[in-house]
């Protein structure tokens, strides 16, 4: 099959998006199938020059954006005028209520591709600003009506979002396909460094994500701190791309010696040295579609503190998996981090339930479930 993804970035951006088309992508390459990625010039910090390559076997197309509307959000209407001109079997957008969806699904409308689009969960109004608040407000009623009509199927990757895909068109053609997590996570890594490479002693009480305000990373820093008035065994770690937060984190940190804001990591297997060096990994978000960080915790051995926001309620649940604490709220945070850190048979238990939930979300298995979509 000739199959095209469509979605916001691609590499260099980190994204989670873009984690979930690189892992279908490498497996239907690996299967012989021809796979393009239809993306945007912007990489969340500067427009890429490079309008045509082929990464790891899949032939990227950057197309032109002519605007930039909310922090991240583009918009690329050559991606129609680009689609237009081949001839694929399937087309896949990815991330509802962007217009590069609207362009793409006219492509497919037009040339009667099967079209599959999978949502990753956008519902919130909450952190958007005026621009982006307004752009929604058409986005929703006018354009992604029409994509979901003309869509053969939609991946829910949460039960959660059920009822705001069918509000908007999409009933009768929704299929829930969770996220996924790469096999490497699953790996004992022998001879961990991470500690050592970073002049850690104690527990890591570790944040990976975006560093974005819907992350919480401020939130983070504030239970740590708390934390630290009392306690110095215990090291908290902050590691992830900046889109916006990173000048206040490190205000918020001040000269706190036991809270470090490390560099991006972007190696697989270094990622998951990260996660095994640490006791327990916390998601203290406002909102989350169905994060990857969530599984690659599990799958490492370690427990989670998360809010219980939008889809982590469905597959995380407490006390097996972890515990949940509202956003914002930092004595739950506090509580919660230190019930894992000085319970350690609690801590192991959870680990491996973590580890037997997280092998119901293997990469493979989610690709099986999103080709058969593909042969309809």
């Amino acid at each position: 099959m000739k199959i095209a993804f469509v979605c916001p970035y691609y590499d260099p951006a980190i994204d989670g998006p873009k984690q979930v088309i690189k892992e279908l992508a490498s497996r239907l390459i690996r299967e012989g199938h021809d796979v393009h990625v239809y993306t945007s010039d912007w990489d969340k910090a500067k427009r890429v020059k490079i309008k045509e390559e082929t990464i790891d076997g899949v032939k990227v197309h950057r197309c032109y954006h002519i605007l930039r509307v909310s922090q991240f959000s583009t918009v690329f209407p050559s991606v129609f005028f680009k689609l237009i001109k081949e001839d694929f079997d399937v087309i896949h957008t990815h991330v509802t209520g962007w217009a590069h969806v609207f362009f793409a699904s006219l492509a497919a409308k037009i040339k009667k591709i099967r079209l599959i689009h999978t949502t990753h969960c956008p519902w919130t109004d909450a952190y958007r600003t005026f621009a982006g608040n307004f752009w929604k407000i058409i986005s929703y009623n006018i354009f992604m009506r029409l994509s979901y009509r003309w869509s053969d199927k939609i991946i829910a990757i949460t039960p959660w979002e059920i009822h705001f895909i069918e509000k908007y068109g999409g009933k009768g053609k929704i299929e829930v396909i969770p996220n996924g997590v790469d096999d490497i996570f699953f790996k004992r890594v022998k001879n961990n460094s991470f500690k050592k490479n970073n002049k850690i002693n104690g527990n890591i009480v570790l944040f990976f994500g975006r560093l974005n305000v819907t992350k919480g990373p401020d939130k983070f820093v504030l239970a740590a701190k708390e934390i630290l008035k009392e306690r110095k065994d215990i090291t908290f770690v902050i590691i992830g791309n900046d889109e916006g937060m990173k000048q206040e984190v490190k205000k918020l940190i001040g000269n706190e010696k036991n809270i470090y804001l490390l560099d991006p990591i972007k190696e697989r297997a270094k990622v998951a040295e990260m996660y095994q060096a640490s006791e327990v990994y916390v998601l203290p978000s406002f909102r989350e579609g169905l994060p990857l960080t969530i599984f690659e915790a599990m799958a490492s051995g370690i427990p989670i503190v998360a809010s219980p926001v939008n889809g982590i309620p469905y597959e995380m649940k407490q006390p097996e998996n972890g515990f949940f604490c509202d956003y914002g709220d930092i004595n739950c945070l506090k509580k919660q981090i230190l019930n894992v850190i000085d319970n350690k048979k609690l801590a192991l238990k959870i680990g491996n339930n973590n580890i037997k939930k997280a092998k119901n979300y293997k990469w493979d298995d989610i690709y099986t479930k999103t080709i058969s979509l593909y042969k309809g």
